[in-house]
């Protein structure tokens, strides 16, 4: 779990993370050994069905099939490469089996199903295929939080911070900038020419839990926010997901681990003084959400994951 103060040192952050991979990546792999054996206890504690079963949900592959053209060798994969935080994720894992194994991969937001078995950081939920998840661009996607503020302390508000690009964004805050005493919508974009009348200041994930109540919405794929919120002691709001990752949206139930939202955000309002007057209603959301983040901190478990999903993409692609 990452601390938040630890959060306000973004730079620091994004350089420990290359300096740890990196030497991964330079570390010998003459002197690599793949040994399940020392995940075991660590599997067996947290349940050894329910780590094959997220196995199962994140490879669905379960027919032989030859690697498309787009496959590279491992040993192919570069620190030139454009998406080197996608590549070193991978490669923290990909690094163990033999070098000359080919892997297909797309290191970008993806929406569509790849015509052949494909590792990506995400998919449209409930695709059953071709689509083989990997916990990828993971220091930007995958953080948790340390929330020391408790709900009832928070502010009686609604809040949203993020990029206005996409049309169902700007359709959003055409809707609740500056509208409601209940919701605090802005936008904060790099371009900040791009619709400007919606631009406010940046704001920490810090600032942000000061708040009760907080909106996750999908951006070209899932919303960024989704997993810190969900760790954190402030009630998520959202329309049904659409995308999921290797934090497997498509699993959350709605009303059980957050709140949802029509897709047109038209009871968002409603749905906020609710739960203003609500409160126990809205902590046993909370408390659910926090036991699903609880699925993902077992690092030993998560190391596991990685290995296994991608043993079972070269054993059905026939390269071990």
């Amino acid at each position: 779990m990452i601390d938040l103060d630890s959060l306000l040192q973004t730079r620091n952050s994004r350089l420990a993370y290359y300096f740890k991979s990196i030497g991964k990546y330079f570390y010998p792999r003459r002197l690599l050994t793949l040994d399940y054996d020392k995940f075991k206890p660590a599997v067996e504690q947290y349940g050894e069905s329910l780590a094959h079963e997220r196995l199962d949900y994140y490879n669905k592959i379960n027919s032989p099939f030859e690697p498309d053209d787009t496959a590279k060798c491992i040993k192919d994969f570069s620190l030139k490469d454009s998406a080197s935080m996608y590549m070193l994720d991978l490669l923290e894992y990909a690094r163990f089996f033999p070098q000359d194994c080919r892997l297909a991969t797309i290191f970008l937001d993806v929406i569509h199903v790849p015509d052949s078995p494909t590792i990506v950081k995400s998919r449209p939920v409930n695709e059953s295929g071709n689509s083989v998840l990997f916990n990828l661009n993971k220091l930007r996607h995958f953080l948790f939080v340390n929330d020391k503020i408790s709900y009832r302390d928070k502010k009686n508000k609604l809040l949203w911070r993020g990029a206005v690009y996409q049309p169902h964004r700007i359709e959003f805050i055409k809707k609740f900038f500056a509208k409601s005493d209940l919701i605090d919508a802005g936008q904060y974009n790099k371009r900040s020419t791009l619709n400007p009348q919606w631009q406010v200041p940046f704001m920490t994930i810090k600032e942000q839990l000061q708040y009760k109540f907080i909106l996750s919405i999908e951006g070209n794929d899932v919303a960024t926010n989704t997993k810190w919120a969900m760790s954190s002691n402030s009630l998520v709001f959202m329309t049904k997901p659409k995308y999921e990752t290797w934090f497997m949206e498509g699993r959350l139930l709605p009303g059980y681990h957050y709140v949802l939202v029509k897709d047109d955000y038209s009871d968002l309002e409603a749905l906020v003084e609710y739960y203003i007057d609500h409160s126990g209603e809205a902590e046993a959301i909370i408390n659910n959400a926090n036991q699903y983040v609880e699925l993902f901190q077992t690092q030993k478990v998560e190391d596991w994951l990685g290995l296994k999903v991608l043993q079972r993409y070269l054993q059905q692609s026939g390269q071990l």
